[in-house]
């Protein structure tokens, strides 16, 4: 079971890492955000440093969506789903495989790229770190959250309007104590444990659900 799980994972990423896979695509929406806000904004450097954090959770959020249309329905398409219900892997295990799989070529490289970006709305090396931190926690909430609207996207030719309606209400609080959590860390009203406790408790209620939900709606579209 393990050695299927690893060989999902495996082949989601190499699918996601090759040319037209959309993995660079989350990234260079991310860096078009973040480049474009200031310019709609103005020159004020202030403003951009107090809601810098918000900017680049709301574009962090965003680009987590892109390709996740794709998840199931590419394996809809060409028969993977079939055998993926076939094998001996339980199917929430594959839908956390293949959700882990998105992560690691979407959100990770937001992460990674925040720092830089962070620089463009004049943010603070505390607010950077804690907005690196903050989003290492939280964007494995969108992801797994993002399975339940792609477990659905399956069943329609075109379901990436299906996944946004679906999943931004779901991703709300994850992006409200994400940013609260990054303010709180540069002079907030509350400390910063308080939020970021409860944006880790929030990914990891998405981890163990997430999968369980994509998996019971694949099912019921199977139907």
């Amino acid at each position: 079971m393990i050695r299927a799980f690893l060989a999902l994972l495996r082949r989601d990423l190499a699918l996601a890492l090759k040319a037209g896979g959309g993995a660079g695509l989350g990234v260079v929406f991310f860096l078009a955000v973040v480049v474009v806000t200031p310019f709609a904004i103005g020159p004020d450097l202030n403003l951009l440093a107090r809601i810098g954090p918000a900017i680049l959770w709301i574009g962090a959020l965003l680009a987590s969506l892109i390709g996740l249309d794709r998840l199931f329905a590419a394996d809809a398409e060409d028969g993977s789903l079939d055998l993926m219900f076939m094998s001996e892997l339980p199917v929430e295990l594959a839908a956390a495989a293949k959700g882990l799989a998105h992560w690691l070529a979407t959100g990770l490289p937001l992460v990674v790229a925040a720092p830089v970006l962070s620089l463009l709305l004049n943010l603070e090396p505390a607010a950077i770190g804690a907005l690196c931190l903050t989003l290492l926690v939280g964007t494995p909430a969108i992801t797994f959250l993002g399975l339940v609207g792609a477990a659905f996207a399956a069943a329609f030719r075109r379901g990436g309007l299906l996944v946004a309606v679906l999943v931004m209400p779901l991703t709300i609080p994850v992006l409200i104590f994400g940013v609260a959590a990054t303010g709180a860390a540069i002079g907030g009203t509350v400390p910063f444990g308080a939020p970021f406790r409860i944006l880790a408790g929030l990914s990891l209620g998405a981890l163990v659900l997430g999968p369980v939900a994509a998996a019971a709606a694949l099912r019921a579209t199977r139907e």
